[in-house]
């Protein structure tokens, strides 16, 4: 007989809880498939670095959070975007470089925005919003908000001294902050041990006296868990945490491709991490709890494909910005 999960205070919001949960990581995924048809087919042309099999950290992350949580994101940005409810209709917009976009078609995939969800915005430059997280936790510690800050960064992150700088000052000013690493153990082509003489990355939260854990970033659960103690903690003034959650990314470091021809990385390698795909063991764990049954997750991916293409649709008949608007949206206007 199977045993119903043990779930406090109530057996129904927990559903309610891994239910969304499954949606966003599907919608992550369908999503990033989608991209990656258009990538190669052309009709996307911006860089595109996509987040397939990695989207139970996003989303662990971000279902902890609050919306008025500020996360910063990184040049594989999609995932963040979406799980902390962003529009994908307007994402994929951007995509398109359409004035529609997120960005008002100024940022493509690596440039994405939406204040209003608390999403100031990703970069391109590794690390690079790494203390630009720590800056907002400042912000809302000075004004004694209850509010925390996230940064997602790369393992190769953790060679620049952002990285460093930041953890150092958030925890000598225990500033609500959580520094989340997506150990894909691939810093673009390089693989981790090549370099960091150190590789356990959550050891590092040590030098400056802060919790650091490394947890299994394919388990979402495991994920929400880790992030809600981080963030509950970082609310009661006790400062910053960092999550090292190993994972793996499918796809090359940018575009579509599985990147096999290049000797990075063999294909058993990337067999054995597909088997341990986030998607389907939340998925699994939703049948045998009788949560959801296999015509429900037929259902629901269904309508994620028929909400994707609609995206596009928008995308295609939305408008390109205008040439003689070209600094607007940039700079600051009196």
């Amino acid at each position: 007989m199977n045993k119903k999960l043990d779930i406090s205070p109530v057996h129904t919001d927990l559903e309610t809880l891994l239910k969304k949960m499954y949606i966003t990581m599907l919608r992550i995924r369908k999503f990033e498939e989608k991209t990656g048809e258009l990538v190669s087919a052309k009709e996307i042309i911006c860089p595109c670095h996509l987040y397939i099999g990695q989207e139970a950290i996003a989303t662990g992350v971000c279902s902890a959070l609050r919306k008025e949580d500020y996360v910063f994101s990184t040049h594989r940005s999609h995932g963040h975007y979406i799980a902390k409810g962003g529009s994908i209709k307007t994402l994929m917009a951007e995509l398109y470089g359409k004035i529609t976009g997120c960005s008002k078609g100024r940022g493509g995939s690596m440039h994405i925005t939406s204040p209003d969800i608390g999403f100031p915005g990703s970069s391109a430059i590794v690390a690079g919003t790494i203390p630009l997280a720590v800056g907002a936790a400042l912000s809302f510690h000075i004004r004694k908000k209850d509010t925390v800050s996230v940064a997602f960064f790369g393992d190769g992150a953790t060679n620049e001294g952002a990285f460093y700088e930041s953890l150092n000052f958030a925890a000598l000013k225990k500033l609500p902050v959580i520094f989340v690493c997506e150990n894909n153990f691939y810093s673009t082509h390089m693989t981790i041990s090549d370099c960091l003489s150190d590789t356990r990355i959550y050891k590092k939260a040590e030098a400056f006296k802060m919790p650091g854990v490394c947890i299994d970033g394919n388990d979402v659960l495991k994920v929400f868990k880790q992030a809600k103690e981080a963030i509950e903690y970082a609310r009661e003034g006790k400062g910053p945490s960092l999550l090292e959650c190993s994972t793996y990314r499918w796809r090359g470091h940018v575009g579509p491709n599985i990147d096999l021809d290049k000797g990075l990385r063999t294909k058993e390698e990337l067999e054995s991490w597909m088997a341990k795909c986030p998607i389907k063991r939340l998925e699994a764990l939703l049948l045998k709890q009788g949560i959801l049954s296999k015509s429900e997750t037929h259902q629901i991916e269904k309508e994620i494909e028929r909400e994707i293409e609609e995206t596009v649709v928008f995308a295609k008949k939305s408008s390109f910005p205008k040439a003689n608007e070209l600094q607007k949206y940039v700079f600051t206007e009196n």
